[in-house]
């Protein structure tokens, strides 16, 4: 899956390409160089990572559209954003959504927090269902404020690319 990323400071978002490459291994891509990514998500929440032979421990914390991560005592604030969510920003920049919208997996995962219920009025941006995939948790957002007319995310179960996870009306 490809996404872009912005350290704070760049002016331009660049891309990284990511591949499961078996159980906990990925590859990524960045800057036209390929690298092999072991990762174990550990008891404590930051993620034990082993890029080409040299280990790292990198903790993570979202915050809204931008990552902030803990590696050797040093914090990076990145924007990221896969290309779906590019176009969305895109679209949205001069005018809203309107009508029924479904809010559906963007990738194979499962559901590990289901942050709102049935009936529920939310706001636009509004995180609504958290899907854990490749080691990495993306907080699924609602595209407009409205109400929650369907709830379908079920914590703790596997979702498919495109499952319906929740309508907004």
């Amino acid at each position: 899956m490809r996404y872009f990323a912005k350290l704070q400071g760049q002016k331009e978002a660049v891309p990284v390409d990511i591949e499961p490459a078996g159980e906990n291994r990925f590859k990524l891509t960045h800057g036209g160089k390929t690298f092999l990514v072991d990762a174990l998500t550990l008891d404590h929440g930051a993620v034990s990572m082993l890029v080409d032979g040299t280990s790292y421990s990198v903790e993570f914390d979202e915050q809204g559209d931008e990552v902030l991560v803990s590696v050797r005592g040093q914090v990076n604030r990145i924007d990221v954003a896969d290309e779906r969510r590019l176009r969305l920003r895109a679209a949205t920049a001069g005018f809203s959504v309107e009508g029924k919208q479904l809010i559906s997996a963007p990738m194979p995962g499962k559901v590990v927090k289901v942050l709102v219920k049935q009936g529920d009025e939310v706001k636009e941006g509004q995180g609504l269902v958290v899907i854990e995939a490749m080691k990495m948790e993306n907080e699924l957002k609602s595209p407009k404020a409205g109400k929650v007319v369907e709830l379908l995310a079920k914590e703790v179960t596997a979702v498919e690319i495109n499952a319906k996870l929740v309508v907004v009306e």
